[in-house]
């Protein structure tokens, strides 16, 4: 039976006096990318979407990071996050900020004071609007969602009219001022799908109708990244890049975030707890899925479910597993090899088989995924090669990490002074690529 090593010094990784393992985030890739998105549509400004914690990746300094790439509008879903991102100091001056998804009784006028710009996606919602700037005392700045085909969130085009009307004699009493007109693609995943084409053509019709109406519309939007990326007719006045923010590609299929000038922001390590020798035959993990079939050795991984690894990566009679770079540069260039998860992912680790006469030992650093080039083409782990183990797609793996993990941020020198002195912690410097600091 293969003798395990002794444990490792903890250099160089996750730090295990707060949690052995961590989601690195490259404040650099995420500005370079968004210079790429904003070449591949020249004729648009950028709308960086920072929503759900920037996609996993921290909502503050990612959100500076998009701003340094050239980014003038950040996107939120809930008006949460865009109050927090004006508390936390990104005022106006700074960018201009979109919310798009609250219910009845949200904080409107809250939102008006803060100059944050609001969608409107139903009558009752304009109705709201227009009482929180009558309590701000202040004009609301609005954009009308119009649901040109997705079926979800907007206002269908034949209520459109009774809106737009409700909203120029709020306009007349200085209470709103419709600044935009917006949807949301339903098939910009698929390029050439026919109905990218269909929905531009009723957002089209729609700005006609608000133009008629008086409004005086800065921004007309409608691209998310797959559009940004591939469909140029829908890139109006203003992009809207999410997930090609951070650098993975929204149409896999097609090609991956190399090809479009993408690199992944985001790198999960964590540390080996436990390297032992098992004979042939050992059950591994819940269930025994997953059964040696010769004297190897196991390590185990301290993420699991809890920390949103997804139960379906698991390995075994389950299917593949989802895959680790065990040793080697987290990016592949340099060493290591891939592994695949052995048997069920439980909620708090998962194993691996590392296989006879390993030499790992416990405290050594694995790395889930991060930005190499994927299994596809030889090189490290990607969250789309999760994505693939898992049966879903790659925003999912990055939304879905859980709050324990320490998102831990470099690269800070990316932002001007007044961004950093937002976002570092007091007293600590940022001057190489290779420094890591843990945001507050």
């Amino acid at each position: 039976m293969s003798t395990p090593q002794s444990p490792a010094a903890p250099a160089g990784g996750p730090d295990p006096r707060r949690f052995p393992a961590r989601a690195l985030v490259d404040l650099a890739a995420i500005r370079d990318n968004v210079r790429a998105l904003a070449g591949h549509a020249p004729t648009a400004e950028v709308m960086a979407v920072v929503k759900a914690d920037a996609y996993g990746h921290g909502l503050l300094p990612s959100a500076l990071a998009a701003l340094a790439g050239g980014a003038t509008w950040l996107g939120v879903a809930q008006p949460s996050e865009a109050l927090a991102l004006r508390a936390a100091g990104v005022g106006p001056d700074r960018a201009r900020l979109l919310t798009w998804l609250y219910a009845p009784g949200a904080p409107l006028r809250e939102l008006v004071e803060a100059d944050v710009d609001v969608s409107v996606a139903a009558p009752w919602a304009l109705d709201e609007v227009v009482a929180g700037a009558r309590a701000a005392g202040r004009t609301a700045r609005v954009h009308v969602k119009v649901d040109t085909g997705l079926g979800r969130n907007g206002i269908m085009p034949g209520e459109l009219p009774g809106v737009l009307d409700a909203a120029a004699r709020a306009a007349a009493e200085g209470l709103v001022r419709v600044v935009g007109i917006w949807s949301h693609l339903a098939c910009a995943d698929e390029p050439g799908h026919a109905s990218v084409a269909a929905q531009a053509d009723v957002l089209d019709d729609a700005v006609r109708a608000a133009e008629a109406s008086g409004a005086a519309l800065e921004v007309r939007h409608l691209a998310n990244s797959a559009a940004t990326l591939t469909a140029p007719r829908t890139h109006y006045d203003l992009v809207r890049p999410g997930l090609a923010v951070y650098g993975m590609s929204p149409v896999p299929q097609v090609a991956p975030p190399q090809d479009y000038g993408l690199r992944p922001a985001m790198t999960v390590e964590a540390r080996l707890v436990t390297v032992k020798g098992v004979a042939a035959g050992q059950g591994v993990s819940y269930g025994h899925a997953y059964t040696t079939d010769r004297e190897t050795t196991l390590g185990v991984v301290p993420l699991g479910y809890a920390d949103g690894i997804p139960r379906h990566a698991s390995g075994g009679v389950h299917g593949p597993g989802g895959p680790v770079l065990v040793g080697g540069s987290p990016d592949g260039s340099s060493g290591g090899r891939v592994l695949r998860v052995a048997g069920r992912v439980c909620m708090d680790q998962v194993v691996l088989d590392l296989g006879p006469g390993a030499r790992e030992r416990a405290g050594d650093v694995v790395t889930l995924f991060g930005a190499g080039a994927g299994l596809e083409r030889g090189g490290a782990p990607t969250a789309e090669d999760w994505a693939q183990a898992a049966g879903t797609i790659s925003y999912e793996i990055t939304t879905r990490l859980g709050a324990r993990v320490p998102r831990e941020h470099v690269r800070f020198d990316v932002l001007d002074d007044d961004a950093r002195a937002l976002v570092e912690p007091t007293g600590v410097q940022h001057t190489t690529q290779h420094e890591r600091t843990t945001a507050p």
